[in-house]
């Protein structure tokens, strides 16, 4: 009777260890990249973009995973067109040569059974840094209306415009952006 009970207790520590990685698509409608700078010492101003695509892998039992997202950069809403159209220019974004800004990460972080932190690659314009979002919450559940599992996340780091080459009018308007990521995400 021991037997068969070690047995059972190895058997279920065994198929923990081996639970598989789950794979979940970045639900655009739900996904909006947001940066926030200071503004000629004015005020913080807040714009986002409107597309992001991706897919975020994880297998919580091993603690482990990957995202890979994708912003696209001539989605950017500042609520005025005009602005807009500057912020893609050549100076900034340049979306006619870098029409996507990606992060791509290998390895989350986890205190506990709680995700913490994405660490990661960030590419603006071409020049690809490391980086590691901050996660300050993280909820998985069955999707009420779409009837499969979901998960949605926020995470948020601080950056530099100028170590992207996203630098013009530094030092007036704020060099340090803060980035949001709120992010929902569908099972496949």
């Amino acid at each position: 009777m021991k037997q068969l009970v070690s047995l059972a207790i190895a058997a279920s520590l065994s198929t923990a260890a081996f639970a598989a990685p789950e794979t979940y698509v970045i639900q655009n409608s739900h996904t909006y990249p947001r940066f926030e700078y200071n503004h000629l010492g004015y005020s913080n101003q807040v714009s986002r973009f409107d597309k992001t695509s991706g897919t975020i892998v994880i297998d919580r039992a091993a603690k482990s995973g990957s995202v890979d997202v994708v912003i696209d950069t001539t989605s950017v809403n500042t609520g005025f067109p005009l602005f807009n159209e500057h912020i893609q220019g050549e100076d900034l974004f340049d979306t006619a040569k870098y029409p996507t800004i990606t992060f791509k990460s290998k390895k989350l972080k986890f205190d506990g059974d709680k995700l913490t932190g994405v660490a990661g690659d960030l590419t603006i314009k071409g020049v690809t840094k490391p980086l590691t979002l901050t996660v300050t919450s993280f909820h998985c559940m069955p999707h009420p209306m779409l009837k499969k599992d979901a998960c949605g996340a926020n995470a948020t780091a601080k950056i530099k415009r100028s170590d992207f080459n996203v630098s013009k009018h530094v030092p007036y308007v704020g060099d340090e952006v803060t980035l949001t990521i709120p992010v929902e995400a569908i099972k496949e």
